[in-house]
């Protein structure tokens, strides 16, 4: 049994930003008044790492990158048998690449939506000013009554399915997201996690956060 390095420097600060972000914006959309100013920043913090997250889902390292998986309905039966591969089991499983996407796809369609939302209370989207009455009351909708619930019943799932590999199953996956490494029998590569893939990453980043703040700017120029 070795050691193998899962996770990047860059995937694990993702997923750790991710969730302080999240909790903020829950937060501070549940206090609203003038913290909704602070639900706004945050939720222009989420957008940037999703995008990271897509860019980096095809320049990170091994483990990161979409293409290991990306799994058909013929993996998932072998996980849910029991029967997945070592290949399968050291990054994300048939199963936890559905709730990534999920995830992923939720928060991006929740932050597309408080673009363009208006409570006619405390705040409004920067993006409202662009599009029909009829789309920001929709939009609004969405993310203040579906949406929203969506990202909490998907956060608890991921928070049980944690739990139950840990209890059930004596796998430490929240370990491996903060240090980065699994041990492992079989021979499996390691994901590539130096000072150089940090760079790139930190360049992927910025450019990121430059498009989230072109996005932001159509409709709210000085931002």
């Amino acid at each position: 049994m070795s050691a193998v390095r899962i996770w990047d420097l860059p995937t694990r600060l993702f997923h750790w930003a991710l969730v302080v972000c999240v909790v903020g914006l829950v937060a501070t959309g549940n206090v609203g008044g003038a913290w909704m100013n602070w639900h706004l920043r945050f939720g222009y913090a989420v957008l940037t790492l999703l995008l990271f997250r897509v860019v980096w889902g095809f320049a990170g390292g091994h483990w990161s990158r979409f293409g290991t998986f990306l799994y058909g309905p013929g993996a998932l039966i072998r996980h849910l048998r029991g029967r997945s591969s070592a290949h399968e089991r050291a990054g994300h499983t048939p199963l936890g690449a559905l709730s990534v996407f999920a995830l992923l796809t939720v928060l991006g369609l929740q932050v597309a939506s408080g673009l363009i939302s208006d409570d006619e209370i405390a705040a409004y989207g920067p993006l409202v000013g662009l599009v029909s009455n009829a789309t920001v009351s929709t939009a609004t909708w969405y993310h203040k009554e579906v949406g929203k619930l969506l990202v909490l019943g998907l956060v608890v799932l991921h928070v049980l399915s944690i739990a139950f590999y840990r209890w059930f199953k004596g796998e430490k996956l929240l370990g491996a997201m903060l240090h980065g490494d699994k041990a492992l029998l079989d021979d499996l590569p390691s994901s590539r996690d130096d000072a150089l893939s940090w760079l790139r990453a930190v360049i992927v980043l910025a450019v990121c956060a430059g498009v989230v703040y072109g996005i932001v700017s159509l409709g709210a120029p000085g931002f």
